[in-house]
């Protein structure tokens, strides 16, 4: 069963319920007071920089052109960790999107 949140602001009271889906009240009652329903605390996402920075195995080279690739996107102006086994290190989506740019790799499953 989800969990949801309940607030009142002028308490200061935070507090979770578990309801089954659909049957969540918009308030309810701790010791005497009303908490309002904060559907805005329901929908926090996971933050956009969460796994990274990670090793791209499918835009790697072979282990003896580590070097070479890292030279080369140093001179496309951008500047990447290269593991020694040849597998580009970006450190979030939009170094990854200009990395694989200046390769002239597209990855069609990113949305990019």
């Amino acid at each position: 069963m989800p969990t949801y949140c309940y607030v009142n602001d002028m308490l200061g009271h935070r507090v979770t319920r578990v309801f089954p889906v659909g049957k969540a009240p918009r308030t309810v009652r701790l010791d005497g007071h009303l908490l309002r329903r904060d559907f805005a605390a329901e929908h926090v996402g996971v933050p956009p920089t969460k796994g990274w920075p990670i090793e791209c195995i499918g835009s790697g080279v072979n282990a003896s052109q580590a070097g070479e690739l890292r030279q080369y996107l140093r001179d496309k102006g951008v500047p990447t960790e290269v593991s020694r086994d040849g597998n580009p290190i970006y450190r979030d989506a939009k170094h990854r999107r200009k990395a694989l740019k200046a390769r002239g790799l597209y990855d069609k499953s990113a949305f990019m």
